[in-house]
């Protein structure tokens, strides 16, 4: 698993003392708002945030160190990383790249279905793109009557099959 795991982008400056707009790329702009510590570099380099508030769709962030609206400038099209270990997350809950390329296990004994390509979120909830060996992609709604479980550790995911969702194999 990665320690660090983006999070969001510096799209542009805000007024003139260095502030930068940040597209967040999680749950929520509340969440990027928590934060004391994000880096740059996929890890490599630390930036301490002195303030965050939400504007809209975006994060309003000051970044320490950062003054002017050059110096902000030059952080455009930047990617922000959190560190995982910055985050506790409810059990059952878990981050979206770690779940990317799990194995989905019939839990009926059918085998490997595919593997997770990516995740939707919906209102209602999230929904996993499971892409079999032959290309083929179902799309399954993660609840506890279909996702049984999630082993990271092992890259697997059993799930059992709902009517309608696999029809086409019959």
């Amino acid at each position: 698993m990665k320690k660090y795991l983006e999070i969001g982008k510096i799209v542009s400056t805000h007024g003139i003392k260095g502030e930068v707009r940040v597209q967040p790329w999680c749950d929520s702009s509340d969440f990027l708002c928590e934060f004391e510590t994000l880096y740059f570099d996929e890890g490599k380099k630390s930036v301490d945030i002195i303030r965050a508030r939400v504007q809209k769709n975006v994060v309003i962030m000051q970044l320490d160190g950062v003054d002017t609206v050059e110096e902000a400038q030059n952080l455009r099209n930047k990617i922000l990383y959190m560190d995982r270990d910055d985050v506790e997350l409810d059990e059952g809950t878990y981050f979206i790249q770690d779940l990317i390329g799990l194995v989905c296990i019939d839990a009926d004994g059918g085998g490997e279905i595919g593997k997770i390509t990516d995740v939707l979120e919906t209102a209602a909830n999230d929904v996993y793109e499971i892409t079999s060996a032959e290309g083929k992609k179902y799309l399954i709604p993660a609840i506890p009557d279909v996702v049984l479980e999630t082993d990271l550790d092992g890259n697997t995911m059993t799930i059992r099959k709902m009517e309608g969702l696999f029809d086409d194999e019959n």
